[in-house]
């Protein structure tokens, strides 16, 4: 009979509580020598195997319930190491506590040890280590078999760790693999010492639950998880070890790559994932398509937690789904440095707006004709405790998505009015500066934006005709309801209405006469076709013929236009000859403070300033 050890006892088996019989001899033998018959017989016909051993760690008596579970007759343990029997050597910790009870300084010692009998076949053992009477030196051995009681546990929990419908391990158990395979003794002595994960979400899964049932749903998932073993099995034919499988819940599924070798690896995985997922599947009598998105993390070891790897895991799936679905996305930190970035600013928003953090400057917009400055418009940035000073397109967006851009928008509007009536008192005599404010369609329909444009006007002084907000061309082409309401009500309140960046969405030109649109900004992209491809060389003739129909109808409709992004003389003189009314850009000025908008007041187009 030989054993092995399941590995170290759990602290639960050992007994370190102190001796209380400190006068045991462990010298004597011949234990049972003077034993009275009684004590012997219930020895002997007990049905707990049990044996005696002496301060020597030999066993001197068995009964013959020990003899039949270690295979042999109990005579025949008579002798023999107790030790090397039950494998109590084979551990450290094992071993020095069934010396210390030997010795008498250690009150027990219960331990679980697998033994192999003679047969070829195993079994678990209990095995408890006691003290004898106080007038009798040696220990008594106990032996339980277990191995019922082992199997029962070992069923149990695997029901507890693996997912019924797929049977595959469940979020439990991959989260207790993963966390062993981020312990340093798991990386450092052996393997690559990284560790790889594919974290997929099946595209349009709830659709099928709620078209076809949760019954399909389920086979579904099991048919999905069968080939995910699969990919598994092949991806670890030239590996050392197969890629773990789990059902995390829902439609969510991970692919656990201890001891990765790379990038490349985990993305030969998430390929055949997608390869393997492309076939139909037919359940129940029907046949089902679906895809799958995959967030793909590999990362070494070192200084990754399970937690980490799973957030990495998580945001990267969320990239695949934005991507377009149906395919792997892997890790990138610098995009995710992004996000977290946004996240910081999305949640320190509102605050900022209390705590005063914003500021605008204004970029002069210049006549053509006689290049002299028109007016300004207002650009708002953040200065950032942490980041810095911030331009628009940094949190403008994350301020319409959580509401933020309404007393944003009013604490714009507020300022610039007030900044563009002072520089009409400043210098009575120029012809006043009209300022252009930028105004998002939340801002229209979530506050009541003519009321606030006429009580900002009434308490600044400004004129009405000396204001102009600009909205985009995709919010305004196609405006009904509320939205069109409040845009014809601030023109008639005599406020300018521009589109902004025209010409990059709907382009309905034929809607505008129908609009109380005053103004058409030019986008960029049109003007910068304006630019010399080289010495000599003319502009793009298409951009121009496209610009030069554009402002032609526009001044039909009564409307005037300006052109946005003028960066050298060439597209000023060109802009000019086909009619634009006003130009905006580096060539005339970066967006400067309000005190340089004073110094530029009634000069002209040149002596503005270049870039």
């Amino acid at each position: 009979m030989s054993g092995t050890s399941e590995g170290p006892t759990p602290a639960a088996d050992l007994d370190r509580s102190a001796v209380t019989e400190s006068d045991i001899d462990s010298t004597e033998s011949g234990l049972l020598v003077n034993r009275p018959p009684a004590y012997r017989s219930v020895f002997a016909a007990a049905p707990l195997a049990m044996a005696v051993v002496d301060g020597e760690g030999r066993i001197v008596d068995a009964n013959d319930a020990l003899g039949a579970l270690l295979g042999g007759g109990s005579a025949g343990l008579v002798g023999r190491v107790a030790s090397d029997l039950l494998d109590l050597t084979s551990d450290a910790r094992t071993w020095h506590a069934y010396r210390e009870v030997l010795r008498g300084r250690q009150a027990r010692l219960r331990c679980t040890r697998r033994l192999k009998q003679p047969d070829g076949r195993s079994l678990w053992a209990q095995v408890t280590v006691s003290p004898l009477d106080a007038d009798m030196p040696g220990v008594l051995l106990s032996v339980a078999d277990v191995s019922a009681h082992r199997d029962l546990q070992a069923r149990l929990r695997h029901l507890q760790m693996h997912d019924p419908v797929t049977r595959l391990p469940n979020r439990t158990l991959f989260f207790e693999r993963v966390s062993a395979a981020l312990e340093a003794e798991a990386y450092e002595q052996s393997g690559t010492g990284r560790i790889g994960l594919c974290y997929l979400d099946l595209d349009g899964f709830k659709a099928v639950n709620d078209t076809l049932g949760h019954r399909v749903g389920d086979l579904l998932l099991a048919a999905v998880a069968e080939r995910l073993t699969e990919s598994a099995e092949q991806a670890g034919q030239t590996r050392p070890s197969v890629p773990l499988v789990a059902r995390l819940g829902g439609d969510e599924f991970a692919l656990l790559v201890e001891d990765s070798t790379g990038t490349e690896q985990l993305a030969d995985l998430a390929e055949s994932v997608l390869k393997a997922l492309q076939a139909p599947f037919d359940l129940a009598g029907h046949r089902l398509n679906v895809s799958a998105s995959i967030g793909v993390v590999e990362r070494h070891a070192a200084g990754t937690t399970a937690t980490g790897l799973m957030q990495a895991a998580d945001t990267t799936l969320y990239w695949a789904k934005v991507d377009g679905k149906d395919r792997w996305t892997l890790f990138d930190p610098e995009r995710n440095a992004h996000l977290m970035t946004r996240q910081a600013l999305a949640s320190t928003l509102r605050p900022a707006i209390e705590r005063g953090e914003f500021r605008l400057d204004y970029q002069p917009l210049v006549g053509m004709s006689d290049g002299r400055l028109r007016g300004v418009e207002a650009l708002v940035r953040w200065d950032h405790p942490r980041f810095g000073l911030l331009s628009p397109n940094r949190f403008v967006a994350l301020a319409e998505e959580d509401g933020s851009i309404v007393p944003l928008g009013r604490w714009v509007l507020a300022t610039a009015c007030r900044q563009a009536r002072q520089w009409q008192l400043d210098n009575p005599d120029d012809p006043p500066l009209f300022v252009s404010v930028n105004v998002a369609v939340r801002q229209v329909w979530d506050s009541d934006l003519v009321a606030d444009v006429a009580e900002i006007l009434a308490e600044t002084g400004l004129a009405p005709h000396l204001l102009q907000l600009e909205l985009t061309e995709s919010a305004v082409m196609g405006s009904a309801g509320r939205p069109l309401q409040a845009l014809q009500a601030l023109s008639d309140m005599g406020v300018g209405i521009a589109i902004d960046d025209f010409g990059t969405g709907y382009s309905n030109l034929a809607y505008l006469s129908r609009l109380p649109v005053s103004v058409l900004k030019l986008d960029g992209s049109f003007v910068r076709g304006f630019q010399y491809e080289g010495a000599g060389s003319p502009p793009n003739p298409a951009d121009q013929v496209v610009v030069e129909a554009m402002i032609d109808l526009a001044h039909r409709l009564g409307l005037t236009v300006t052109a946005e992004c003028v960066e050298t003389s060439a597209q000023a003189t060109r802009l000019r000859s086909i009619g634009c009314d006003t130009g905006q850009g580096w060539l005339y000025s970066r967006p400067v403070s309000p005190d340089r908008i004073s110094e530029l007041m009634g000069t002209e187009t040149y002596a503005v300033g270049n870039p």
